[in-house]
Order: C-alpha cells, then sequence, then structure tokens
C-alpha cells in the first residue's frame, strides 16, 4: 500500500474541501480529482491508499482512494482520474513544504487519523507550537 500528496490549491481550510467535495458528488454522482501524470503504482494506491491533502502548508486531510483511470480531456491530453471515497478524513496536522503534482507518502510516513471531537489549535498557534518543539 502506498499514499498520495497532493496541494488543494485555493482552498482555504478542511470545511471548504469538504463543501467542495460535497458539490461535485452532487453534480457528478461521483467523486474524483483529476490530475495530469498517472501514477505507476496504482495497484499500491487502490490497495487501501489514500490521497492525503495539504491546504495552507499542512497535511491535514485524506481521502481513500477506490480506483486510478486513464483518460483525456477535450484536448486529447492524458489525465488521471482519481475516484475517492467522500468521507473526508482529518488526520493530525503537521507542515509540508510546497510542491508541484503529487508525491509517494509511504504508510509509516503518514499522519494519524483524528478522532471524532479531538480538534487542533488553530494553524498560527500550532506553527509556532511546533517551532517550539511542544507540538
Amino acid at each position: 500500500m502506498i499514499h498520495l500528496i497532493k496541494l488543494a490549491v485555493g482552498c482555504d481550510g478542511i470545511a471548504m474541501l469538504k463543501d467542495f467535495q460535497a458539490e461535485r458528488l452532487r453534480s457528478h454522482g461521483h467523486l474524483f480529482h483529476l490530475t495530469r501524470m498517472v501514477p505507476k503504482r496504482v495497484e499500491e494506491l487502490t490497495g487501501g491508499g489514500s490521497l492525503y491533502w495539504v491546504i495552507k502548508g499542512q497535511l491535514c486531510a485524506r481521502q481513500r482512494i477506490l480506483a486510478v483511470a486513464t483518460e483525456h480531456d477535450d484536448e486529447g491530453r492524458p489525465r488521471c482520474r482519481l475516484t475517492l471515497d467522500p468521507e473526508v478524513v482529518e488526520v493530525h496536522a503537521r507542515p509540508t513544504k510546497p510542491f508541484q503534482g503529487w508525491r509517494y507518502l509511504k504508510p509509516e510516513d503518514a499522519p494519524t487519523d483524528r478522532r471524532p471531537g479531538e480538534s487542533e489549535p488553530p494553524p498560527e498557534m500550532a506553527e509556532e507550537l511546533r517551532r517550539l518543539g511542544l507540538l
């Protein structure tokens, strides 16, 4: 099993991600994310892997990857469709450096899920606590 990390470009927080995902589910009947490159490790991704979302520099949520398919856009360029589980699972946030596209994430390096009702400090406070080595 392997995971992917992807930036949620233009997203201000987990609530905005969930709203966007809910709208896409309503309008298309299933949840997906399109990306330009096709991962080479498809079997590992669909064998329990998740797409981990980076929002405002923090790796903070994930969704299980259900399927990976190759398709072409209106101009004939190849695209990869990642079919996602509708449940957005919040994880213990951690800072992530900027990158383009997506990156693989080993299961042992993935952040743990947050328990229901468990909250995190506001992002600015969490960043300061991490800087001080307290988080």
